[in-house]
């Protein structure tokens, strides 16, 4: 059970979370340039409620992994989901944590 604020357990991606990915990797060249035009591909997740939900996502990124922050408003807001961080340099046994 996650409680509003906590970081919920890692968990194998869905459908929602590859489409989350995509929606967000244009954004990867503020944050990590380069890695905008490297495939993603997500492994896990582990998920924060907030206003909205945050999203710290595991992906393997050529022969690296990527973790992403990505931040996903309430609907009524009617805005996208944004990147608000990412940490690179990352290995497969690289446990995605709260940053």
């Amino acid at each position: 059970m996650m409680t509003c604020g906590g970081l919920g357990q890692a968990q194998p991606v869905n459908e929602d979370i590859h489409d989350l990915v995509k929606q967000v990797k244009s954004q990867l060249a503020t944050h990590a340039p380069g890695h905008e035009n490297q495939d993603l591909e997500p492994i896990s997740f582990r998920s924060q409620i907030v206003n909205g939900v945050n999203y710290f996502i595991k992906c393997k990124s050529g022969d690296q992994h990527v973790h992403l922050k990505v931040h996903k408003p309430l609907p009524h807001t009617q805005e996208g989901p944004t990147l608000t961080g990412v940490q690179t340099g990352k290995s497969d046994q690289d446990e995605v944590a709260f940053f």
